[in-house]
């Protein structure tokens, strides 16, 4: 297929997004005010909790087989080895730049976690139904670029939940010590002025360490703590420490935030398209429960026009500017869009060398297309989570989502000429 057609069929997706942020941005307006914050955050909150799980779940329900998670298995790899790059790339930015500590979560996150949720749900089926596509009949494509998309969804809400939530926690938490310590750094070098050795030292340690009303001990502390039978303390049992020690992981990680509504609606998915009986029960036409699949698929599609116009609105805050340097903006930008991308054809192209990603075109072009995505809209839910970072979010969304326009279009044309 000629490269200016190519360009052509890669050129539309990135459009229809363009037209319709234009018009979220366009309807949060001040004067206009129809997408106001407020109506942003409770519309969020539908497509969170309602639209993309419908969605994930009727797009994995038609297409998952026995067959298909055989052949889908490299596709959390794939995904995994953008984070760990990216966020190495990160890492090597923050070294050159030295920004602001608050800051360094956000820029890892962003140079991470991509897009590969609502950007991709517009971009495949559009690519599909266009005239003169790489990818076959436009219903068959359509079906299995879906299941595609929304397991790659799922499994990118999995790390960045689980991932780039925890280093934004670390980092706002780090700037909240220290603004701490600056306040009450005096009360330490005091005791030492006076002379005075530590009541810790004078007494029993094990009486030191008793966790009190007045001073409570957390779980990750009491787990150090050895366990005695002297003076009547009980000793803990084994199930007792694992079920603590369960408890502080599911506390550190967010087991809440990684078990989101779409990752859970990727699992009943799975459920459903692997178990025969489910699947005969609600999946085709002559299925008993055939109208409950269709009204999630009916649900499902309003999340890509929402989330999009959502995008739009949220953009506009970026407009308004902050004090974040521009060379980390710059950074960010050749990170997602350069470095990550080049990485991202000679790692696809090697595996499929050695036989690890089967030969279905449109399954290649969505690996590559996990390189070339602009950050992921969820790191400014979390910045806002944290109060960390939250108007350099914005800055940097609307210059990665404003290049996305052409260096995502060049890169999709480039990727289906490397795979038709």
């Amino acid at each position: 297929m000629p490269l200016l057609d190519l360009l052509y069929v890669a050129s539309v997706p990135i459009l229809k997004v363009l037209i319709l942020t234009a018009l979220g941005s366009f309807l949060a307006l001040d004067n206009i005010h129809v997408l106001g914050e407020s109506t942003r955050k409770e519309l969020n909150r539908v497509v969170f909790l309602v639209f993309n799980p419908a969605l994930v779940v009727s797009s994995l329900a038609k297409t998952i087989t026995h067959e298909s998670i055989v052949t889908l298995w490299f596709m959390p790899v794939n995904i995994l080895c953008v984070f760990i790059v990216g966020s190495a790339l990160g890492w090597i930015l923050i070294k050159i730049t030295r920004p602001a500590k608050q800051l360094k979560g956000l820029i890892l996150g962003c140079c991470a976690a991509g897009n590969n949720g609502s950007l991709p749900f517009i971009i495949i089926p559009a690519v599909c139904r266009e005239k003169g596509s790489p990818f076959g009949s436009p219903d068959v494509c359509s079906t299995y670029g879906m299941a595609y998309v929304s397991l790659s969804m799922a499994v990118s809400a999995i790390y960045m939940w689980s991932y780039v939530y925890n280093i934004v926690r670390i980092s706002s938490r780090d700037v909240t010590k220290e603004a701490d310590n600056d306040g009450h750094g005096g009360s330490s070098s005091a005791v030492k002025d006076a002379g005075e050795k530590p009541e810790l030292i004078q007494g029993n340690y094990s009486e030191a360490f008793r966790p009190s009303k007045e001073f409570p001990v957390s779980d990750e502390y009491e787990l150090l703590l050895p366990c005695t039978n002297s003076e009547g303390i009980a000793e803990v049992h084994l199930s007792d420490k694992i079920k603590q020690c369960f408890g502080m992981i599911s506390r550190k990680l967010n087991l809440k935030a990684v078990l989101a509504p779409s990752t859970t609606a990727a699992i009943v998915g799975f459920l459903i398209g692997v178990v025969p009986q489910i699947r005969n029960s609600l999946i085709g036409a002559s299925a008993p429960l055939h109208v409950v699949a269709d009204s999630a698929s009916l649900i499902g599609g309003a999340s890509i026009p929402t989330v999009t116009l959502i995008v739009g609105g949220n953009l506009l805050r970026g407009l308004r500017g902050s004090g974040i340097q521009s060379s980390l903006i710059v950074g960010i930008l050749a990170v997602r869009f350069v470095f990550l991308p080049l990485i991202g054809i000679a790692f696809v192209k090697g595996a499929i060398h050695f036989g690890l990603v089967h030969s279905d075109p449109l399954y290649q072009f969505v690996l590559l297309l996990h390189f070339a995505v602009p950050p992921a809209l969820n790191i400014g839910t979390i910045t806002q989570l944290f109060g960390a970072g939250e108007s350099e979010c914005s800055v940097i969304m609307l210059w990665a989502y404003g290049s996305a326009s052409i260096f995502l279009t060049l890169w999709s044309t480039l990727f289906m000429w490397l795979v038709a």
